[in-house]
Formats: C-alpha cells, structure tokens, sequence
C-alpha cells in the first residue's frame, strides 16, 4: 500500500465545501482542513501503485475546482502504534 499526503493551498470561499468533494474521490482516504503553513487542506491518499497515485493527485485532486496548487509528500514507512501493534498480534489468536 502506497501512502501519501497531498497538501493543498484552496480558493478560501472553497475550502468547506472542497474538502466535501476531496473527500469522495476513489483513493483519497481522509481530507483534513489546517492550519500553520501555505496550506488549506491535506488529503491522505491510499492506493497500491505510484501510476494510481499520479492519477488521483494530477487527475482528480489538482483539477478540482478551487484547488490552487499541491504538494505530494509520499511516505516511506508507518510507525503508528496501531500498525506496530498489530505486527506482534500476528498468529497469537
């Protein structure tokens, strides 16, 4: 599974309704509104290859009415405690 984090600087009239919208395309897993930086909302996007990605980000996400411009940050590797957890529950059923 392919994780990444799309920021995403939006026409401020937009950003609630943007969001909404983010929030439905296939592959986007959660959109966040923020604060602290150039950006208005980040979008985590879930898919299985780098091609599904590029199609999300460039095809769906950038195009999106209000979207002024993305960052992709793509992560390497999980170490939340949920997933670190569930590495040691493995075949103790």
């Amino acid at each position: 599974m392919l994780t990444a984090f799309v920021h995403i600087s939006a026409e401020p009239a937009r950003i609630a309704e943007l969001g909404a919208e983010l929030a439905e395309i296939p592959g986007v897993s959660e959109v966040y509104s923020v604060t602290g930086g150039m950006e208005d909302l980040v979008a985590i996007v879930r898919v299985r290859h780098h091609d599904e990605l590029a199609e999300v980000v460039t095809g769906h996400i950038a195009r999106a009415r209000g979207v002024r411009t993305t960052r992709t940050d793509v992560a390497f590797k999980v170490y939340s405690r949920h997933d670190l957890d569930s590495m040691f529950d493995v075949g103790n059923d």
